[in-house]
């Protein structure tokens, strides 16, 4: 039955006992609106402020934020968002985090800043890198985004309100005296994969991404122009790489792969195998990254002018070409006088 003015009723079981209270409001121009209550107080209080609500034209309408958990909205933003990305494998590996977490089963309209917050410090603390947890946070304030702009949420970004972590200062790693030798003669003669070595002294002749090595094409090799073109960049523009007396003589040497790829072997799986070939040469601290590193600083060193060296690269500021430019001290001082 109707509590005085307010659309309260209570719920009763079969042989009469209260089991709770239920606010129903039906007003025209509006969905109708339900929810239960154990306590008559918290309805009083559910239904004054959205009868209020309605009258001053604020009522939105909450209900899909408030029972689409996270994991739900994660399923939905990988099905519609990520397939037109370019690399929606690395949506749906962010998304795992978010997933095994304890957020995975709040509603997206309980998520709050210092949720986020919290979930934040838990990756640092975990030891996951400044920038691997930025990436992390820069999809779910997507998810948001595009929940507020394209799916009606009528929540704010809790993102916004969260400081990024501090990212660590850019890698200054590169091959000491003796270990590029030691490197090829483990990727050579030890590895699995007849690809590590080859794609090695590419990308050292080159400076080349690991990304823009396994992905290019056989037809877009011009050996007699001494070019590579590659269509598409970690940037997202197209860039004709100048290829080297070395350069051509590591392609020479490879076999066609019937797939037209060049390197036919994922990212990750030659990311693996340098990982394995760096531990039996006994090298400590090295990723694949580190070589375009060590390439770009060579041509430096050889002379080469920045814009030279941008050209080359794909470095698109010097800003970005400095973050991956070490020059030796001592190579400097021998041109000093």
């Amino acid at each position: 039955m109707a509590r005085g003015k307010l659309p309260i009723f209570e719920r009763t079981a079969a042989d009469g006992r209260l089991l709770g209270y239920q606010v129903r409001i039906r007003k025209p121009g509006f969905p109708s609106i339900s929810k239960q209550f154990d306590r008559k107080a918290d309805a009083e209080k559910f239904a004054i402020a959205t009868l209020r609500d309605i009258d001053a034209g604020a009522w939105v309408d909450r209900r899909e934020v408030d029972r689409t958990t996270l994991r739900d909205a994660f399923e939905r933003y990988l099905a519609e968002i990520s397939p037109s990305k370019k690399h929606p494998d690395d949506d749906r590996h962010k998304a795992t985090r978010w997933l095994e977490s304890t957020l995975a089963d709040v509603a997206v309209g309980r998520i709050r800043a210092t949720d986020i917050a919290m979930y934040r410090d838990q990756r640092i603390a975990a030891g996951k890198s400044g920038n691997t947890v930025r990436l992390e946070l820069a999809l779910i304030s997507h998810l948001f985004s595009v929940g507020r702009k394209e799916w009606g949420w009528p929540v704010a970004n809790p993102v916004a309100d969260v400081r990024s972590p501090k990212l660590a200062r850019g890698r200054e790693r590169r091959l000491n005296p003796g270990e590029e030798e030691k490197l090829l003669a483990a990727a050579s003669q030890q590895s699995r994969s007849p690809w590590l070595a080859p794609a090695i002294k590419l990308a050292l002749a080159t400076a080349m991404r690991r990304g823009e090595i396994t992905a290019l094409m056989w037809d877009n090799v011009d050996i007699g122009r001494c070019t590579a073109y590659l269509p598409e960049t970690k940037n997202g523009t197209a860039r004709t790489v100048p290829l080297s007396l070395k350069a051509v003589t590591v392609l020479k040497a490879l076999p066609r792969a019937t797939s037209g790829r060049v390197f036919p072997i994922e990212g990750n799986g030659l990311s693996h195998a340098f990982t394995d070939a760096c531990r039996r040469a006994g090298i400590e601290g090295l990723h694949f990254h580190d070589l375009r590193h060590e390439a770009t600083s060579r041509l430096f060193e050889d002379g080469f002018a920045i814009q030279e060296v941008a050209a080359i690269t794909g470095h698109q500021t010097l800003q970005m070409l400095k973050r991956y430019t070490h020059l030796r001290a001592e190579d400097l001082a021998k041109k000093m006088r």
